[in-house]
């Protein structure tokens, strides 16, 4: 079980329903904002350009060694 929740963690949409196109289409990815826990992408429609949802990345956590 642990095997196939690791294989969806870095999962990405190739096409999602569009309401303006009204149909599924290829998506673009944007850089919307870089945060100190990660960053979040836009998810546009690669024909009309709507956003069609958002992705959050988290970034691996560091370990603070003291010494």
């Amino acid at each position: 079980m642990r095997a196939a929740k690791k294989q969806f963690e870095t999962f990405t949409a190739s096409e999602l329903h569009c309401p303006r196109c009204k149909g599924p289409q290829p998506v673009r990815e944007r850089l919307l904002l870089v945060l100190p826990t990660g960053e979040i992408h836009a998810l546009k429609c690669a024909v009309c350009g709507e956003t069609l949802g958002t992705r959050e990345m988290k970034s691996p956590q560091k370990t603070i060694v003291r010494r």
